[in-house]
């Protein structure tokens, strides 16, 4: 898996819905054969009022976004940081959906190879029950300096996969990664 050109990818967002909410907020590691290449992170204006449960989870606040950029504006930028990597996320699906769905919106179609660190998790560890951030966090000792932020919690599954391949070998890392792909 550190062979690849990986990046790990978190979004926060104005609810759970990549249909009818928005990103508000992007963040990104950018690995190569196990070496961090860089970071980048940007708030985004999702163009709708965010929630008040969100602005307290997350602490991204309507006035923090009113003058970041729209999708449109850094969906350039973002391209060229994240085509023909493999994206790693903690709930792929979620992530992957939004940002689809932000390409849609500006006429850009966009497919990525997707590998989701809760299904990994799964089947790295099918003896614990539960494959949440919180818990791995926790489970395997890492430090988050920004959770709920997307940058923070990126960093985070970057940490994450680093400890697995401390505690696991490669090939059993590899067949998990395969099958949760």
């Amino acid at each position: 898996m550190l062979n690849e050109h990986l990046v790990f990818l978190d979004l926060e967002t104005t609810g759970s819905s990549a249909i009818r909410d928005r990103i508000t907020e992007i963040g990104i590691v950018e690995v190569r054969q196990g070496r961090v290449l860089g970071e980048w992170a940007t708030l985004v204006n999702p163009g709708v009022d965010i929630p008040p449960m969100i602005q307290s989870l997350t602490g991204i606040t309507d006035k923090m976004v009113a003058r970041a950029p729209r999708f449109s504006d850094i969906s350039g930028e973002l391209l060229k940081r994240i085509d023909g990597k493999l994206l790693v996320a903690h709930n792929a699906r979620f992530d992957y959906g939004f940002l689809r769905n932000e390409f849609e919106r500006i006429g850009i179609h966009y497919i990525s190879r997707v590998l989701c660190t809760v299904k990994l998790s799964r089947r790295l560890f099918p003896h614990h029950q539960r494959h949440n951030l919180d818990i791995l966090i926790e489970r395997h000792g890492i430090t988050c300096d920004a959770r709920h932020r997307a940058l923070g919690d990126a960093r985070v599954l970057w940490q994450l996969t680093q400890c697995w391949h401390r505690e696991l070998d490669a090939a059993t890392i590899a067949s998990a990664a395969e099958l949760a792909a």
